[in-house]
């Protein structure tokens, strides 16, 4: 089994078709994957689908029919972690020690514990899959593997 985590960044591909797009639906398509990402994500994707929308880059129904796919596969695709206290105070402290935006914070940590546990578990490495460099360059000081969906275009 093969363990990513996606932020928002790199999951909305698999729902609007920009640069990596086709390199993240293989992965999500493969059986072979086990894919994780933030409660949060919920929220960040429906306000990135409604931002299409609002700026005509969606009309209504596609804006209906990426949001009824999108909240189908977080109820039952992907793993989802919840947000509790150990994950805020990992994001307070590496928020501490790096320039991180508040819900950029709490992707790192999630990826940053579940990479722990599933190594600790003896499973394999998660990599974070993320389309900010910056962030990207954050998590790899932090010692995650990391990919970058838009440098598969």
């Amino acid at each position: 089994m093969v363990n990513y985590y996606f932020d928002t960044s790199a999951l909305v591909k698999h729902y609007i078709t920009e640069v990596g797009s086709p390199w993240v639906q293989t992965l999500l398509g493969d059986p072979e994957t086990a894919m994780f990402t933030s409660l949060l994500t919920h929220i960040e994707g429906a306000c990135t689908f409604a931002r299409r929308r609002r700026e005509g880059l969606f009309t209504p129904d596609d804006h209906h029919q990426v949001l009824r796919l999108f909240n189908y596969d977080i109820a039952h695709r992907y793993t989802i972690v919840d947000v509790d206290p150990v994950l805020i105070n990992t994001a307070r402290q590496m928020a501490n020690q790096h320039p991180l935006r508040a819900y950029d914070a709490v992707q790192l940590a999630t990826a940053w514990l579940v990479s722990r546990s599933l190594l600790d578990s003896g499973a394999a490495p998660l990599t974070f899959v993320c389309a900010d460099v910056r962030l990207l360059t954050i998590a790899q000081a932090e010692g995650l593997l990391t990919e970058n969906p838009n440098t598969h275009p």
